[in-house]
């Protein structure tokens, strides 16, 4: 009678959260070589043997770039590295620019509706947003929750060239550079 097969024993990497045997064609396998070469030699001996051939390299280069550093007294030369939060699976989450989205989204052949997204990366409360638009264009203007989950002005009617200089104008703290229309799934600048 045939043994049960045992079941396999697959070790994930501890950088990218991938296994190990998939690490090449992850998101951040320069990161990921380090843990690789000591962790798994046997999946990747290139990676080894690259490793000690400019183990040798590195060292000089550190040394070269230490000495480099002190000699230039009182200035700190190092650069500002940008905070990009890492999500499970080595996906990076992107920082929210400060935009507004203006999209006409056309319903039942004739209706329109004109979203207004991004208001509130400006400190604009998007109910009293809204209040405004909808007493200025004489239409219905609500706040709902967008296919992403965050919260977008809705209007109903196509206003969309009238509402660039009513935001400029009721909320100076929006340029007219950070506005930007949707047209055919473009981004197109309002200025």
């Amino acid at each position: 009678m045939a043994e049960k097969p045992q079941p396999v024993v697959v070790q994930y990497c501890k950088v990218c959260g991938l296994p190990a045997e998939y690490c090449e064609f992850g998101p951040e396998f320069d990161k990921c070589k380090p843990w690789l070469i000591q962790n798994a030699p046997d999946l990747y001996p290139d990676l080894l043997k690259a490793e000690n051939a400019t183990e040798a390299d590195k060292a000089a280069d550190q040394l070269q770039s230490t000495s480099i550093s002190s000699a230039a007294a009182g200035g700190s030369s190092e650069p500002k590295k940008e905070e990009v939060k890492r999500l499970p699976g080595g996906k990076i989450k992107k920082k929210e620019r400060q935009e507004v989205i203006i999209e006409k989204v056309v319903r039942n052949k004739r209706k329109c509706i004109t979203t207004v997204k991004g208001l509130d990366f400006f400190g604009v409360k998007l109910s009293d947003a809204s209040k405004k638009l909808g007493k200025k264009f004489a239409t219905g203007a609500s706040v709902v929750k967008g296919p992403t989950d965050k919260e977008q002005i809705d209007v109903q009617g196509d206003i969309s060239f009238d509402i660039v200089e009513f935001i400029t104008d009721t909320w100076p703290d929006v340029p007219e550079t950070a506005i930007f229309f949707i047209e055919d799934g473009k981004k197109v600048p309002a200025a």
